[in-house]
């Protein structure tokens, strides 16, 4: 018997979540035994849909909706993060909540796929206005959350203070500390070091891995990011410090251009004064849509989903594409890539080191035992070197994508527990 769809995506265009199906169809054929099985991929295991009313420093009440998704525990907890932004849709979360699952099947990590949002513009609230905003999520998610069950994260628009404030709100509620309910806290109540530029280290690993086997150095090679946030710019400064040459970021203001390089800790430093790159004095200003275009031996696309597309990958010259976003590259985009000979290293892979830091963080809030942040990247960068490799192979024995070998791999892991643990009841 054939199962229903979804009825409440029924007939329409489901943005992010469309693509995801797709590429869980691209996989399916290379999953053996386990194909039988793809439908559990294909349906969040729980959402969650709430109401969250605040008042605002004016003394009126301002009424926000918010997400939280389980995708799928077959093999942990539910893991992922939690996305303020204006444009948050129910598609959008669940699409990042199963590209979580995938990432944290591929790179190995004792997880499910989760992934929450609140449908706001937080430069819009005020520190205090924000406070409540997270407390109250959280208070509405919070039978769905805790160290055991589904643990969240920072994502766009949130940070280190928004998950201080939801751990506090969640500790608050059970009575006693639970430190290991998030992740990306600050270090003074539970974080990790390393945290915080854990996700752009990955990327760099990653791709400094995809360079390796095609021989491409890293040192003098032209690289290119698209987003200047906390994944953006740490990529560009981990680049840079190893002797590459940034030549081009954007960020929502605009985007720079220098061909003879760009320090990005020096930009961070104007983005840190003005809010933005653009204006920024020692590079020029081009269209924010060309930075994607622009020729470069690596390319970092860092801000939000559906950035390359049909329309724009063909103009792309890049050697390889390292996805610091989730779902930068729609399923379209990824076959014009393909036949250029671009090698995409795909987000469930490229940006799998926050979360890979971030189960560093859970397990020492649980023994209450930190280590270093030298150990902490040495910890990642095996990691991360362990996934490539195995996905490498996959890629070279099936002759599939990168982004393919990765889904074959994790898909893999992922169905061969819900085999393995069977039906209740």
């Amino acid at each position: 018997m054939k199962s229903e769809p979804l009825s409440f995506l029924s007939g329409t265009h489901v943005g992010p979540w469309e693509i995801y199906l797709e590429q869980v169809d691209r996989v399916t054929p290379y999953l053996g035994k386990y194909a039988v099985l793809v439908e559990h991929l294909k349906r969040p295991k729980r959402i969650l849909v709430v109401d969250i009313p605040i008042h605002l420093d004016d003394g009126s009440v301002a009424h926000f909706e918010g997400y939280r998704v389980h995708h799928n525990t077959a093999r942990g907890p539910a893991k992922g993060g939690v996305r303020y932004h204006q444009d948050v849709t129910m598609s959008e979360v669940m699409a990042l909540s199963a590209w979580m699952t995938i990432k944290n099947a591929a790179v190995g990590l004792p997880y499910g796929g989760g992934k929450g949002g609140v449908r706001v513009d937080p430069r819009k609230l005020s520190p205090g206005e924000l406070e409540r905003l997270t407390r109250r999520y959280t208070s509405e998610i919070g039978f769905l959350i805790g160290p055991d069950k589904d643990i969240p994260a920072p994502d766009v628009g949130t940070g280190e203070r928004e998950m201080a404030w939801m751990m506090d709100t969640y500790s608050m509620n059970i009575g006693r500390t639970a430190s290991g309910v998030v992740t990306g806290k600050p270090v003074a109540v539970g974080g990790s070091l390393g945290r915080r530029d854990a996700t752009g280290r990955g990327v760099f690993v990653a791709a400094a891995a995809a360079a390796e086997k095609i021989k491409l150095p890293v040192e003098g090679a032209r690289v290119v990011v698209q987003g200047f946030g906390n994944v953006g710019s740490a990529a560009a400064r981990i680049f840079h410090d190893h002797k590459a040459r940034v030549v081009a970021i954007s960020d929502v203001t605009g985007a720079v251009l220098n061909e003879a390089g760009i320090d990005p800790y020096d930009l961070l430093a104007h983005v840190a004064a003005t809010g933005g790159v653009r204006g920024y004095p020692k590079a020029a200003a081009i269209p924010a849509p060309d930075v994607l275009t622009v020729p470069c031996d690596f390319l970092v696309p860092a801000a939000l989903e559906g950035q390359i597309t049909k329309d724009n990958a063909w103009k792309i010259e890049a050697r390889i594409i390292a996805e610091g976003a989730n779902g930068p590259t729609t399923p379209a985009a990824d076959d014009i890539l393909l036949e250029r000979g671009t090698v995409v290293v795909p987000d469930v892979l490229a940006n799998a080191g926050g979360v890979t830091v971030s189960y560093f963080e859970w397990v020492q809030d649980f023994n209450s035992f930190f280590w270093s942040e030298a150990e902490i990247n040495q910890r990642l960068e095996r990691i991360m070197k362990n996934a490539f490799e195995a996905i490498w192979q996959v890629h070279q024995e099936k002759k599939v994508s990168l982004r393919t070998a990765t889904y074959i791999v994790a898909a893999t892991r992922v169905l061969e527990a819900r085999a393995l643990r069977g039906l209740y009841p």
